[in-house]
């Protein structure tokens, strides 16, 4: 029998070469410290994370206290609008010369605002004052043909007397003197008439100056050198109907709308205070001035106007403003009881109940508070907070009563 032949196995790879590093067999290997001080860094920063980077960010904002005053008995929205508005337009259909209106630019009374091309109003008008002159100059030549009429009826009258001419000659005298004179009286009325052409064609050239009929602010500049501008649109789509529009800003009042079931809280002279869109932290104080007698039936309003008690550079016609009408005064005993003010962005509502987080020693603490008036992004609490404290306005998600915050800087 033959022997059996084993498997022929696959090269291994060659390990003789390995061997243990000597220092291992001593104890362990020898470790840069350069390597030591990167892993301190990274632990470090990695520490840093776990502590700050789960530490929520917050900004906070000072409690204000204000004190109390007239209490608000209804609030509206509306916008500041002026009681004499007016886009100005020229009187005749003309070609604008030059523009001198700009937006925002103040303007007074009678200031040229822009001229339209007059060569046509200027030839009309030098015709005009030809027509008069010429019919003044026949007028003189009949005056003076009146006084030599009227020399010769006084020979004849006198041959006449004399018995030397026929009483025919005399009323021939006599009718050349009348009809001199109805001849001068059409001149005269001649020359009015053409007086009166001139005044029309200076007229018509005045009317070629467009002027500001009140002094106010350019809010709107609605034409352009060498653009055709019309009191009524009679060119079509290429005529402008206005050249600027100006705004008095010493009429600047509120216009609001308020509720029909609401009308019984507002009287005229009744004081309020508006908040525009734009400052929100600057109240004004204003009065009533008119509550506008109609409604609309599809809103269900009715119109109230409120006359600003000092106007300000700052008011600009167009602005959205919240109005709160005010009660009477309070009562004595309440007169001087202060009010917190914070941003409406600290309240929030959990549980059923309004609270504030409240900062203190970098943790936030929840506190339930009432609330009173609210005044555009401003919100007064009757209590729960105290002048000077500082509370979160924004982070405040996720936020735990007790929790460690960190201020954003």
């Amino acid at each position: 029998m033959g022997q059996t032949r084993e498997p022929e196995r696959a090269p291994g790879p060659d390990l003789s070469g390995l061997k243990i590093d000597e220092r291992v067999r001593r104890g362990g290997v020898r470790i840069p410290w350069r390597l030591l001080g990167v892993a301190a860094l990274l632990a470090l920063i990695g520490s840093g994370y776990w502590l700050y980077g789960r530490t929520p960010i917050v900004e906070v904002a000072a409690v204000r206290i204000i004190p109390a005053g007239r209490p608000a008995v209804l609030n509206a929205s509306g916008y500041v609008t002026p009681r004499r508005r007016a886009t100005i337009a020229a009187k005749i259909t003309g070609r604008v010369n030059e523009i001198f209106a700009e937006e925002g630019m103040r303007v007074q009374a009678d200031q040229v605002l822009a001229t339209l091309d007059d060569t046509d109003a200027r030839a009309r008008l030098l015709s005009a004052k030809a027509d008069r002159d010429a019919t003044a100059a026949a007028l003189a030549d009949l005056r003076v043909n009146l006084a030599n009429a009227e020399r010769d009826h006084r020979r004849w009258e006198q041959l006449w007397k004399e018995r030397a001419v026929s009483e025919q000659s005399v009323d021939q005298a006599r009718t050349a003197v009348d009809s001199l004179r109805a001849r001068i009286a059409l001149a005269e009325e001649q020359v009015r008439a053409a007086e009166a052409r001139v005044n029309v064609a200076e007229q018509d050239l005045e009317n070629t100056v467009i002027r500001a009929p009140f002094a106010g602010l350019v809010v709107s500049k609605d034409a352009q050198r060498g653009e055709m501008v019309s009191p009524i649109s009679a060119g079509g789509g290429f005529t402008r109907t206005g050249i600027a529009t100006i705004v008095d800003m010493t009429s600047l009042e509120i216009e609001v709308d308020v509720n029909e079931s609401s009308l019984a809280k507002v009287s005229p002279e009744q004081p309020v205070r508006a908040v525009l869109d734009a400052y929100p932290d600057w109240k004004i104080l204003g009065r009533v001035r008119t509550v506008i007698p109609t409604a609309d039936r599809q809103k269900a309003t009715v119109k109230v106007r409120v006359a600003f008690d000092h106007l300000d550079p700052r008011i600009l016609p167009d602005m959205g403003v919240k109005v709160t009408f005010l009660g009477p005064e309070p009562p004595a005993a309440q007169a001087g009881v202060p009010q917190a003010v914070v941003p409406r962005a600290a309240i929030r509502e959990e549980g059923g109940k309004r609270v504030v987080y409240v900062l203190r020693d970098e943790r936030v603490e929840r506190r339930p508070v009432r609330l009173g008036e609210a005044h555009g992004d401003e919100q007064d609490l009757l209590d729960g907070v105290a002048e000077g404290e500082q509370v979160v306005v924004k982070g405040l998600d996720g936020l735990q009563d007790g929790q460690r915050v960190q201020q954003k800087r």
